[in-house]
C-alpha cells in the first residue's frame, strides 16, 4: 500500500494565473524560521528508527497490515549496524506491554488505540493506515530517544528478530529486579498523601487532561463542520457555471466566481485534512500520554505506601525490641529510584510536549495562513473580470 502524499499542484486563479503565498510567513517558512532549541541533536543519537511501507496480507483466517520497521544504529549491543523488520500492530503492543512490565519506573510512549469502530473507520483505508504509519513510528522514535528504553532487551528483540511469535509465546526472562518488585505490590497499602511534586503533577495532568479533552472535542467539531461547508461549496460553484451559459454577456464573470468557488473548495479540503491528519492525531497522542504517566505516578504512590507500612512495623518491633527489618532499606531505595526516574521522565515529557506543540502551533498558524491567502487571491482575481464588465457597459450607453 503506498504511503499517501497530501501535496496539492499549485492553485490556478480564474484568470489562469498561479496562486503566489508570498508572505514570510506562509509556505513552511514559519518552521524553518523556528529553530526548536529542545530538539535533541543528531550528532549525539546513535540510534535511528523509522516505521514505513505498510502492506496488506489477505489469508483465510485473517487481513492485517504490516509495517516495514528500518534500524540503524552504532551500538555496541546489536549484531549488525542494520536491520529491517516487518511489524504488525499486535507486535507493537506486545512491546509496550514488555517495557510496562519491566521498566515499572518509567512512562512508555502511548500506542494509537488498537480497535475502531466498524462502520465508522475502515482499518484499511489509506488514509487510517497512513495514521497510524506515523503514531507507530512516534512511538517508536520516542523510545529510541530514551536513555534507558532504547537499552531495553525487549527493544533490542522487537527491532532485531525476524519472527517474533518465539518470544511472544514464551515470554523473556529479562524483567528486572525493579520490575518484580513493583509488579508483586498490591493495592494492600494505602499511601497517607502524595509528596508535594508529586502532587502537583497529579494536579496538572489533571487539568491538562480538561484542556486537550475540550480542545479535542471543538476541533472535531471544526473538522465536521468543514466537511458539511465543503459540501455546500462543491454544489454552489457549479450553479454559477451553468447560469453562466444563459447569460452571454455575464459570462466570464459568472464563470470567474464559479472557478474561485472550486479554488476556494481545494483550499478548504487541504486545511481539513491537515487539521484530521496531522493536529488531531497530536492531541489524541496527549490524552493517551496523560493516562499513561498518571499510571506511573500510580505504581510509584504504591512503592511509597509499601515503605511507609514497612517503616510503621520497623517501629512496632524496635518497640518491642525485635531489631530492625533489613527490608526496609531496600524498600526505601525503591521509593528513592522510582522519584529519580518518574521526575526524569516528567521533565523529558514536558520538553516534548513544548516541542510538539510549539511545531503543532507553528504549523496550525502556517496552513490557515495559506488557505486565507488563497482564498483572498481568488476572489481579487475576479474583480477584474467584473471591472471589465462594468467598463463595457459604460462605453456602450456613452
Amino acid at each position: 500500500m503506498p504511503v499517501h502524499n497530501h501535496q496539492q499542484p499549485d492553485q490556478m486563479l480564474p484568470n489562469g494565473t498561479p496562486v503566489e503565498t508570498s508572505s514570510p510567513a506562509s509556505s513552511s517558512s514559519l518552521l524553518n524560521r523556528l529553530q526548536l532549541d529542545d530538539e535533541p541533536n543528531s550528532e549525539t543519537r546513535d540510534l535511528f528508527v523509522t516505521v514505513d511501507d505498510p502492506k496488506k496480507h489477505v489469508s483465510a483466517m485473517e487481513t492485517f497490515i504490516t509495517y516495514r520497521v528500518s534500524t540503524k544504529t552504532t551500538r555496541n549491543e546489536f549484531d549488525l549496524p542494520e536491520y529491517t523488520v516487518r511489524r504488525r500492530y499486535q507486535d507493537f503492543d506486545w512491546l509496550r506491554s514488555k517495557l510496562e512490565e519491566s521498566q515499572p519506573t518509567h512512562l512508555i510512549p502511548p500506542l494509537p488505540e488498537k480497535f475502531v469502530v466498524k462502520g465508522v473507520v475502515d482499518r484499511f483505508s489509506e488514509d487510517f493506515v497512513e495514521t497510524r504509519r506515523k503514531a507507530l513510528d512516534k512511538f517508536l522514535k520516542r523510545i529510541a530517544d530514551h536513555p534507558v528504553l532504547s537499552f531495553n532487551d525487549h527493544f533490542n528483540v522487537f527491532l532485531t528478530v525476524k519472527d517474533l511469535n518465539p518470544y511472544k509465546k514464551q515470554g523473556l526472562a529479562f524483567i528486572t529486579k525493579m520490575g518484580e518488585s513493583v509488579k508483586y505490590v498490591t493495592g494492600g497499602y494505602k499511601l497517607r498523601s502524595r509528596p508535594v511534586e508529586f502532587a502537583a503533577m497529579g494536579d496538572y495532568l489533571d487539568m491538562f487532561s480538561q484542556k486537550l479533552g475540550t480542545i479535542d472535542r471543538i476541533a472535531q467539531r471544526i473538522v465536521k463542520e468543514q466537511a458539511e461547508y465543503l459540501v455546500e461549496l462543491r454544489e454552489y460553484g457549479p450553479i454559477y457555471s451553468s447560469w453562466s451559459a444563459i447569460e452571454e454577456e455575464l459570462n466570464k464573470p459568472l464563470n470567474g466566481v464559479s472557478n474561485c468557488v472550486g479554488s476556494c473548495c481545494i483550499t478548504l479540503d487541504d486545511l481539513s485534512e491537515d487539521m484530521s491528519e496531522d493536529f488531531l492525531p497530536v492531541l489524541r497522542e496527549y490524552v493517551l500520554y496523560i493516562e499513561s504517566m498518571k499510571n506511573v505516578l500510580r505504581k510509584r504512590d504504591q512503592v511509597q505506601a509499601e515503605y511507609e507500612a514497612k517503616l510503621e512495623t520497623a517501629a512496632y518491633k524496635k518497640e518491642e525490641k525485635q531489631g530492625t527489618p533489613t527490608n526496609v532499606e531496600k524498600c526505601q531505595d525503591r521509593v528513592e529510584c522510582f522519584n529519580a526516574d518518574l521526575k526524569a521522565d516528567w521533565d523529558r515529557w514536558q520538553s516534548n510536549k513544548r516541542q510538539d506543540f510549539r511545531q503543532l502551533l507553528m504549523g496550525m498558524a502556517d496552513k490557515n495562513i495559506q488557505y486565507y491567502e488563497k482564498c483572498l487571491a481568488a476572489w481579487e482575481s475576479v474583480i477584474p473580470l467584473l471591472q471589465e464588465k462594468l467598463e463595457v457597459k459604460s462605453e456602450s450607453h456613452s
